[in-house]
């Protein structure tokens, strides 16, 4: 199967839907319709080694200094950071305020000084995520987005937008998995078109994948009247995640040992990045766990598993 990967998601459906709730004008000017055009690339600056699921216990500082802010820190699992111009950043800028409350975004150029990137090879032979590290990296004021120590506002933005864009069927090449076509192909070339079993597995395949378009008609109607994606966008990336991870499994069980066999013949070994990459899926934009407790407490009004904070929010 090829490499679809599509640069521009990221600042398409994450970072151009937040400059436009949370930016300035002169942001919006200068960002929102480069991003759509393709001719800026964005990253998502979010976690880090110590702050994944609970990302508002981030630690990468940024230290006002006149007109500017001086930044140190690290993040981890930047995707598409070795190909970014700029990158939605978030940190901490108030170290005695509550974890919620003392956070700072910014929109920074990925080629400042202090800016090094490195690659981060996968099991898949990939290197899409990236480790970031900022060395007293200065970002104007200019470049805030949103207001001082209310970035986590700006982050609630990101993440729903992003937990939108991974339930939805368009924006991830996994999703390639749930192409109908190409899997009665593949029961074609095995020579199982006419097993009933095999065809039940395509079948159901196909029925979850209608449901989950349902849900992504209902977002992207909530879009359209300009409204925040909310829960629902949890339940599209749970659904979509367990859609694709099924259908990995399911190809590998027809597959069996030729799966990693590159040897030439319909669907043998194409099918191998598919399955190493679909475990990430169940992490980035938050982890299937994070969606649950969201759905828990936002849905169906379950105590919170800390009175005193928050829910917790995830990032990729």
């Amino acid at each position: 199967m090829p490499d679809t990967t599509d640069l521009r998601i990221v600042g398409i459906h994450l970072v151009a839907p937040t400059i436009l709730a949370h930016g300035s004008p002169a942001q919006r000017e200068l960002f929102v319709r480069a991003l759509f055009r393709g001719d800026l690339i964005a990253c998502q600056l979010f976690s880090e080694p110590g702050a994944g699921s609970d990302l508002a216990n981030l630690q990468t500082r940024a230290v006002r200094d006149g007109s500017d802010w001086v930044i140190n820190g690290q993040k981890v699992w930047t995707s598409v950071a070795h190909c970014s111009d700029i990158g939605e950043l978030l940190c901490r800028t108030d170290a005695q305020a509550p974890k919620h409350q003392g956070i700072t975004a910014f929109l920074v150029d990925m080629d400042s000084p202090g800016v090094q990137v490195r690659p981060l090879t996968q099991m898949t032979g990939g290197a899409e995520f990236n480790e970031v590290f900022f060395t007293d990296v200065r970002v104007p004021d200019s470049r805030r987005l949103g207001e001082v120590n209310d970035g986590w506002k700006v982050a609630i933005t990101t993440l729903m937008n992003e937990r939108s864009a991974v339930g939805s069927d368009d924006t991830l090449a996994a999703n390639d998995s749930l192409n109908i076509g190409w899997l009665m192909s593949l029961l074609g070339a095995l020579g199982r078109g006419d097993d009933p079993v095999a065809r039940r597995g395509v079948s159901e395949i196909y029925a979850r994948r209608a449901t989950t378009e349902y849900v992504n008609a209902r977002l992207t109607r909530a879009l359209q009247a300009g409204q925040t994606p909310g829960p629902e966008a949890s339940i599209a990336k749970l659904m979509n995640t367990r859609n694709v991870t099924e259908a990995a499994e399911f190809v590998a069980d027809l597959l069996g040992p030729r799966l990693v066999a590159d040897n030439g013949d319909w669907g043998a070994f194409s099918w191998t990045e598919l399955l190493l990459s679909t475990p990430a899926l169940r992490l980035l934009g938050g982890t299937d766990e994070i969606m649950k407790n969201i759905l828990a407490e936002r849905v169906l009004g379950l105590p919170k598993d800390s009175p005193s904070e928050p829910a917790k929010g995830g990032s990729a």
